[in-house]
């Protein structure tokens, strides 16, 4: 998968985001951060290329960069659902939604539909229990939903 992007934008986001944050160690998560947004995603290729400029081990690098959800190591659709899977929101319905959302779109948790638009996510709380269930499309908050309304609302991201 690091084919989707070329050695020459990994570097220019290396090195940008080494301009913008240093080369110290406590600089690693902004750093990793900061080129996941310019390239879409981190890459192994990217990694490699980081723990080379501060002088880190890759493995290092490796650890960090998949331990936090925040930076993605595979390539995103267009649009991230993030759907909240917490006892409230179950409790409210969210399985039958859940149920719902990955038959309309056809796949599984951490899976991207083969046309690259829609990346489907689980997360353990949105912090809007009084709202469930709830998941974020991208920026935008949909919350007391129910198996009928899954489908109007990935309608609007076409």
């Amino acid at each position: 998968m690091d084919a989707v992007v070329d050695s020459h934008r990994i570097t220019l986001a290396v090195h940008e985001a080494l301009e913008e944050h240093g080369h110290s160690r406590g600089e690693l998560i902004p750093v990793l951060k900061a080129v996941g947004e310019a390239l879409g995603y981190l890459p192994t290729l990217a990694m490699v290329e980081v723990a080379r400029a501060m002088q880190i081990a890759p493995g290092q690098v490796f650890s960090v960069a998949t331990f936090y959800t925040l930076i993605p190591t595979e390539p995103r659709g267009r649009h991230v659902i993030q759907f909240c899977e917490s006892a409230p929101c179950h409790v409210q319905g969210g399985r039958l939604v859940w149920e719902t959302l990955r038959a309309e779109l056809g796949i599984s948790p951490g899976e991207t539909t083969p046309d690259g638009r829609w990346t489907l996510l689980t997360t353990s709380c949105i912090g809007q229990c009084d709202r469930g269930p709830v998941m974020m499309v991208d920026d935008d908050l949909h919350g007391d939903l129910t198996p009928d309304g899954v489908g109007e609302i990935l309608e609007r991201y076409e």
